[in-house]
């Protein structure tokens, strides 16, 4: 196997043995890096303060990464101006802090007659927020309920 010392320097190509008593004598760990290459490689380390360096790596990059989070916006096709800027507000808001919107419109009895108004509706919505989302899924009609999805947009 070839040997990888403490400090990073190549000891050689060494029996498995001879390896287990250098690792003895300095007292630390033989760990195998890569078992799969011709000779296997393996290096000399303090088996536990690697393992607790990995963790704290590993930690450190899960703290740093960001779940993304679909945020929902339901709407009825009667909805006046007003409360349509309320909606498209905080959608603008949730698409700001990285997370995807689904824009959703419910029709109710006689309403599922006009699928074009919540569609027009949804287009209007999609077009409000253009620049700073992008349209992932287009108008969709599930049962009762027509959505879109909107992503925020990369690249900035």
């Amino acid at each position: 196997m070839r040997l990888i010392g403490s400090d990073g320097e190549q000891m050689g190509i060494v029996s498995s043995e001879e390896a287990l008593k250098i690792a003895d004598a300095q007292g630390l760990d033989l760990v195998k890096i890569s078992p799969q290459a011709n000779p296997p490689v393996c290096k000399l380390m303090n088996y536990g303060k690697f393992r607790f360096e990995q963790s704290k790596r590993e930690k450190e990059a899960r703290k740093n990464q960001r779940v993304v989070e679909v945020k929902e916006i339901r709407m009825s096709p009667g909805i006046d101006i007003g409360d349509f800027n309320t909606k498209l507000k905080n959608a603008q808001k949730f698409i700001a802090d990285g997370n995807r919107v689904k824009v959703s419109v419910r029709f109710r009895g006689r309403e599922m007659a006009h699928t074009d108004i919540g569609r027009a509706l949804l287009d209007k919505f999609a077009e409000q927020c253009a620049e700073t989302a992008s349209l992932d899924k287009g108008a969709k009609l599930e049962g009762r309920m027509m959505s879109i999805f909107l992503s925020p947009k990369t690249g900035k």
